[in-house]
């Protein structure tokens, strides 16, 4: 005889169980569905970093005839790349070229380069931060970090580029920062919270460079690998590739001083 009530009441706990897991993952999905651009920003953030990277690095130049120039470079960086000091080894004539960088979160960022040639070391103030650095299609401001307080952050879409499920995200300069553009759309990986492209705008409204980053990872970290920037009003492009990264190495913060452009790296 088939005890119907057993059999019931089994039923009924399944159905409860299937339901209380169908919730849990509509929920889930929820919450991921719900996060704000503000949200995304601070994820990406707060990701891990390695305490010091050090590399070589290739830049190349193209301008619209596709005539290229390339330099090759040697950087290190401490405090999630908040310390940088990046020097030029090649081509000859911007060999000892020098630049570096440190952020600061209650002041304005100091940005210098040594300028070998004519003895002089030159600061790049904050009204600069468009420029180009050293010819290039980046600018000082694209080398450095955006504060989370100092950008508005509005979540768009999500999207998918070359298989992979990427978060869009608006981002516009505050009043609190000067920035030479309106604003940026960037990709971020869902995965990884690596960004993988980005658009930035001029003040205009108007597209002014694509950006493709390459990440590849290192111990625990995701680093960038390489960086491909079209200035699609100019036809112009840079392709950086960083090679030989090294984290971890026990970098000193003392080395990040104006003294040390003047002193290439053995």
């Amino acid at each position: 005889k088939i005890n119907t009530k057993r059999t019931i009441t089994m039923d009924k706990k399944y159905s409860i169980h299937v339901k209380i897991n169908t919730l849990a993952i509509l929920f889930s999905a929820s919450l991921a569905y719900g996060q704000t651009g503000r949200e995304i920003a601070i994820m990406v953030d707060e990701l891990p970093s390695p305490g010091d990277l050090s590399n070589e690095s290739t830049m190349v130049l193209t301008n619209s005839k596709g005539k290229s120039r390339t330099n090759k470079m040697i950087s290190k960086s401490v405090d999630g790349n908040k310390k940088q000091i990046t020097w030029f080894i090649e081509p000859r004539d911007d060999r000892g070229v020098a630049f570096l960088k440190i952020e600061h979160d209650n002041k304005d960022d100091e940005m210098r380069m040594w300028l070998p040639d004519f003895k002089k070391i030159r600061r790049i103030s904050s009204k600069r931060r468009g420029d180009s650095f050293m010819a290039s299609d980046l600018s000082y401001e694209d080398l450095a970090s955006r504060e989370i307080d100092k950008y508005i952050y509005k979540r768009k879409d999500d999207a998918n580029i070359d298989g992979v499920d990427c978060f869009v995200v608006e981002v516009r300069p505050s009043d609190k920062v000067e920035s030479s553009y309106q604003k940026h759309l960037s990709w971020i990986n869902k995965s990884t919270l690596s960004v993988v492209k980005e658009e930035s705008y001029d003040k205009r409204g108007e597209l002014l460079k694509v950006k493709n980053f390459t990440h590849k990872k290192i111990k625990d970290y995701y680093i960038m690998s390489e960086i491909y920037v079209e200035n699609v009003q100019k036809n112009h492009s840079t392709k950086l590739t960083i090679d030989k990264i090294e984290v971890d190495l026990g970098v000193k913060a003392s080395l990040f001083q104006e003294k040390n452009l003047k002193r290439l790296p053995r």
